[in-house]
């Protein structure tokens, strides 16, 4: 962990690195508490927030709705992983040789935030192809904004949370936030897009998503104390570090495998914009019923989030892989083979809580392989990585959807899902077990 010499603590000097680690790790330990809990309020927060925008219901209904074409709708999700392609390479390039990240994360947060909110607006000002095309553009940004703000935000919870607290922090973050996000769901179904509050109810759920997350990076900025680090990269071309990428993936074969995995994983979003359409087609939609799913999809947070942090935190986040990348595909088979609204429930459940288990496994795991230092390009490796396989889904998924149904694309995306879970069972080590190998 990194650490900024307090005023109390004895001088070291330059070349004493292992005094500056010291000093690091006790910062770590005399502000965790504090910086516990900015960490929780901006996910809790913000996670409510970005869920409620950006859970597969709400936006994709939303476009469907306003252009009427399953293409539009797997272009507007590729659109926002296109975004999250360069972005995250970019952001690490601008970070990875700074003290001090916090600015940038107030930055690049609320230009995300501001793409939500354009997203909003768009529906009370504009209407037809102009809507559509609107929306899209605020898609593009969101994402653009959102690929950046994943290398900040990680490097920043690397920096300040210890290894053996991560997953517990994300639990609770994950849990509480899950709990008021499906409540809210619902309640935005049942009560906003139902009756179409102030004639654009979709509109007013986003707003609320725009207030949500803008809180939890208030309270990230008031309550973190961001250490300096006792060594940083030194500053290169942007090109310079691409170039490095083939050195970076092939050193670490576990990190190859790893990076793999995440992107068949990732690959098998190709069907995750097209489930509440499908839900739509079989039993019917009403605003009551797309509440309802919801607060089933965001609900599972709840309770599989607490299993998964301390699941986690205890043997590494391995295992939650293999558990949520299961359970992802038991839940797709149930939605395709049962057409009752409870069994759809059930599968939205597991949707919910397999895919918030993949993401705090995948990005929680991918701070603990290699060097510190590079950390921050890691993550823009891993995240640029899965936008690339993410952009190509919705595309081909709205495609194929349109030409011959649904089936196909779940098909697919099952195929993707058991491809990443054979490959995490005999080719991805777990990095913890390596790493206390080595001490």
């Amino acid at each position: 962990m990194d650490a900024k010499l307090e005023p109390s603590d004895p001088v070291a000097p330059d070349d004493d690195l292992p005094a500056r680690e010291a000093a690091y790790e006790k910062f770590v330990w005399d502000n965790l508490k504090r910086n516990y809990l900015g960490n929780y309020l901006h996910g809790m927060l913000g996670m409510t927030g970005f869920r409620l925008f950006n859970t597969p219901t709400f936006l994709p209904a939303y476009l469907h709705m306003i252009s009427g074409s399953n293409t539009i709708v797997g272009l507007g999700l590729a659109l926002q992983q296109v975004g999250g392609v360069i972005s995250p390479i970019f952001g690490a390039s601008k970070i990875e040789h700074r003290t001090k990240v916090m600015p940038a994360a107030l930055w690049m947060g609320g230009l995300a935030r501001m793409a939500i909110l354009g997203v909003a607006i768009s529906g009370w000002l504009l209407k037809g192809t102009p809507l559509v095309a609107s929306v899209l553009t605020f898609m593009l940004m969101f994402g653009i904004f959102m690929g950046a703000q994943r290398v900040v935000f990680s490097l920043l919870m690397a920096k300040v949370i210890p290894i053996s607290r991560r997953g517990r922090l994300q639990a609770w973050r994950n849990a509480t936030g899950g709990a008021i996000g499906a409540g809210l769901a619902y309640f935005a179904g049942r009560w906003f897009i139902g009756p179409n509050l102030l004639g654009n109810g979709y509109g007013v759920t986003f707003i609320f998503a725009f207030f949500l997350t803008s809180m939890g990076l208030w309270a990230l900025q008031f309550l973190l104390k961001e250490p300096e680090p006792p060594t940083t990269r030194t500053q290169s071309r942007f090109r310079d570090r691409l170039r490095e990428f083939p050195r970076l993936i092939t050193q670490d074969r576990a990190y190859a495998f790893f990076l793999l995995m995440q992107m068949l994983a990732t690959s098998a979003r190709i069907a995750t914009p097209f489930y509440i359409i499908y839900v739509a087609q079989t039993i019917g939609m009403s605003g009551g019923t797309l509440g309802l799913l919801s607060m089933a999809f965001l609900g599972a947070d709840t309770l599989s989030n607490l299993v998964w942090g301390y699941l986690g935190d205890k043997t590494g986040f391995r295992l939650v892989l293999l558990f949520s990348i299961a359970t992802w595909v038991a839940a797709t088979v149930l939605l395709m083979e049962v057409h009752t609204l409870p069994a759809i429930l059930v599968a939205f459940f597991g949707l919910g809580a397999a895919q918030s288990g993949y993401m705090m496994g995948a990005q929680t795991m991918i701070l603990e392989f290699g060097a510190r230092d590079d950390l921050p390009m890691r993550i823009a490796v891993s995240a640029t990585a899965e936008s690339i396989t993410a952009t190509l889904g919705p595309l081909v998924g709205g495609a194929l959807a349109d030409m011959i149904g649904f089936a196909p694309v779940f098909g697919i995306s099952i195929g993707f899902l058991a491809a990443a879970l054979l490959l995490l069972i005999v080719a991805v080590k777990e990095p913890r077990t390596a790493r206390l190998a080595a001490i």
